[in-house]
């Protein structure tokens, strides 16, 4: 590695971070501001709001825009370098441009594998406490509006409900049927199944069982029956952000879950998964890009270079949302969705890499 390796790595990852730091302390400040009220009414400690809430929400925050401040930390310092012509000097010394990208690559390196490690690992857990303490002290109680509920247990079994009450852990009109070759031979039917937190089971309150065997019937009836079930009372309460919570591991087994049970929204789970990977892999495409844009010198300096760059982010950021809106609604597979923005960005990166100044 070469001094000008070191100092170009110094520049981005200084410049990177600087900026980052700046952006973070001024959500932090609107966001106080913001939730302050809500803080007080509902007495938030302070030692809970700076650890359970806002450290937790940093990290969150950083890989949310961390492509997008990759791509300012380049074109901000490589512009200053081009306007001072110390890319000139640079290149005029025998330094090949595609040597010189090698310092920024290395330095997107770094970020990317950071962002995949947060994305995967450290931002699930983060949120688990972030999300913890907003139920407490921010957001209102919640209140399950769900009606019919229909969930796939295992293969062959099912379970309906017509409405569960959160505040009551209890799901009322609810029954339970059991296929065998495509034929119905066990059906289980109750006024309401109550979930018991001391003793993790669930309670079914008069029910009656049919058991079928061909033209054979027998009826069992009862007033209570304790039983474990595939799924606990956590199934039916708030969902929001549900899987950011999960780390990579976890949301694999979520996934093939929610498949098993016949869920609606698959996509939007895929979504995520995939998300996790392609986005970190967006900070070397946007990197190509402004080092591409800002090597040259161009009139209005690095002003002009800022506000290129932010137009390119924006758009790209737009065309996640796009391809990922196609996905959820089942026009687009989710992989090949998340990785559109990659793809076309990429072209955009080879370009403007060949017209770059050399």
């Amino acid at each position: 590695m070469k001094l000008i390796d070191k100092y170009i790595i110094k520049k981005f990852l200084g410049t990177f971070f600087f900026s980052m730091a700046l952006i973070i302390l001024i959500v932090v400040v609107f966001d106080i501001s913001e939730k302050i009220d809500d803080f007080i009414d509902k007495q938030a400690p302070l030692k809970a709001i700076i650890f359970d809430f806002y450290f937790n929400f940093i990290p969150y925050f950083v890989n949310l825009f961390s492509p997008l401040f990759t791509f300012i930390a380049v074109i901000f310092f490589t512009s200053k370098m081009a306007t001072r012509t110390e890319i000139v000097a640079i290149l005029s010394s025998g330094i090949s441009y595609r040597r010189l990208l090698f310092p920024y690559m290395l330095s997107a390196t770094i970020i990317a594998i950071l962002s995949l490690y947060l994305n995967n690992f450290v931002i699930p857990n983060a949120t688990k406490k972030r999300i913890a303490f907003e139920d407490k002290y921010v957001r209102n109680e919640f209140h399950n509006s769900s009606k019919n509920i229909h969930l796939q247990t295992s293969p062959g079994s099912y379970v309906y409900m017509e409405r569960f009450s959160t505040e009551e852990n209890t799901g009322y009109k609810f029954s339970i049927e059991k296929f065998k070759d495509g034929k119905l031979y066990y059906k289980l039917i109750s006024e309401n199944i109550k979930w018991d937190s001391l003793k993790s089971r669930w309670t079914i309150n008069n029910y009656y069982i049919r058991f079928i065997n061909e033209m054979d019937e027998f009826i069992k009836k009862g007033t209570k029956l304790d039983t474990t079930l595939s799924f606990t009372s956590k199934e039916f309460g708030r969902k929001d952000n549900t899987i950011e919570t999960k780390d990579f591991y976890e949301l694999n087994r979520y996934i093939d879950s929610e498949r098993l049970k016949g869920a609606d929204n698959i996509e939007l789970y895929e979504i995520e998964k995939y998300r996790r990977i392609a986005f970190p892999f967006a900070t070397f495409i946007l990197t190509l890009i402004g080092v591409s844009l800002a090597s040259r010198k161009v009139r209005g300096g690095v002003g002009m270079h800022i506000g290129l760059g932010i137009l390119i982010s924006f758009t790209f950021i737009m065309f996640m949302q796009i391809t990922t809106t196609f996905a959820a609604s089942g026009l687009v597979s989710p992989l090949v969705a998340v990785w559109i923005p990659n793809f076309l960005f990429s072209i955009l990166a080879i370009y403007l890499l060949k017209i770059a100044q050399k």
